[in-house]
């Protein structure tokens, strides 16, 4: 990271330790605006995803404007917290660029408008089934009520949900997903490899708000020092066949897949064997993208150089 210092602290420094020498303010400005713009620049990269969805999720100017303004003031609150004071408004509003009026309306307790993913009933219930299904292949199809013998649907949500939840709710909210069949004989079948909601626009964007979410949040964490680091790292490449990137892109998820099923049995011990007393939460995941990029510069040049084709009617 590049520090950036205020002329006081540098002057008070050499004063110190008699060695260090006061920069000009010019520079402190010009390194000041300087590590401004790399921060513009890093959330420009991350924003335009989420203004791509915005848009074609038909949110206006004034509504992002809102959200950011709120998010600003948020996190401002929690800057001033943990430096261990409850940040007045005046503070807030130094600290965001916001006026006192504006910090004031939007200084309230904040409403959710979507689930969290981590408090899913369904999600876990899928989880632990599917985690089933890894020992016992025919597990997928189980009997919904519980039996004296053997595994069901009823005995399986009522663990992965410690009993908060009805099993007939969490099969109900399955089958309307199109996750889960029910059959007229009285079994539940299993049709999903995955949690995924791709029928429910609002679970599928909770989703992409936490898993999103928490990725930044550890790579912000590292960036700014936190310790320890948490693990967020990828490969790339650039200028390979798109055919190349569908194949390798079948190779991770194929491998992710034994890796999920360890780390769900590694999450589901630790959740088993935690007190009530604990409250910490882990998400650990995986991604891949990968898009057709624009042709390189010797076939572009090469293309506008070559005469029109003739058009026939």
């Amino acid at each position: 990271m590049v520090g950036c210092m205020t002329k006081e602290a540098v002057r008070a420094t050499g004063a110190s330790r008699g060695r260090a020498r006061a920069l000009p303010s010019a520079k402190l400005v010009q390194l000041a605006e300087g590590q401004l713009d790399w921060v513009l620049a890093a959330c420009s990269r991350v924003m335009r995803p989420l203004v791509r969805l915005a848009v074609r999720m038909g949110v206006k100017h004034a509504q992002l404007d809102e959200l950011l303004r709120s998010l600003l003031v948020e996190e401002a609150q929690r800057t001033w917290r943990e430096k261990g004071t409850e940040a007045n408004l005046s503070q807030i509003s130094l600290t965001t660029g916001l006026n006192r009026k504006v910090v004031t309306s939007i200084v309230r307790e904040t409403m959710e408008h979507l689930p969290y993913s981590e408090m899913s009933a369904p999600a876990k219930t899928v989880t632990l089934w599917l985690r089933m299904c890894t020992d016992d292949p025919s597990r997928r199809r189980l009997p919904i009520n519980a039996v004296a013998r053997g595994p069901s649907f009823e005995a399986v949500a009522r663990k992965a949900s410690r009993g908060n939840v009805h099993h007939r709710a969490v099969l109900d909210e399955l089958v309307r997903l199109g996750m889960v069949t029910e059959s007229e004989d009285g079994f539940a079948e299993l049709d999903a490899d995955g949690f995924v909601p791709a029928q429910d626009m609002r679970s599928m964007l909770a989703f992409l708000g936490d898993n999103a979410r928490d990725h930044l949040l550890a790579a912000v964490s590292n960036t700014l020092g936190g310790q320890p680091a948490f693990l967020e790292r990828s490969v790339f490449a650039k200028g390979i066949a798109l055919d190349d990137c569908e194949r390798i892109h079948q190779f991770a998820r194929t491998r992710w897949n034994a890796l999920h099923h360890e780390l769900t049995q590694q999450l589901t011990d630790a959740f088993t064997e935690a007190p009530k007393s604990a409250s910490a939460r882990m998400r650990i995941g995986i991604y891949a993208y990968f898009e057709q990029g624009p042709a390189p510069a010797s076939e572009a040049a090469a293309d506008a150089s070559a005469p029109p084709k003739e058009r026939r009617p």
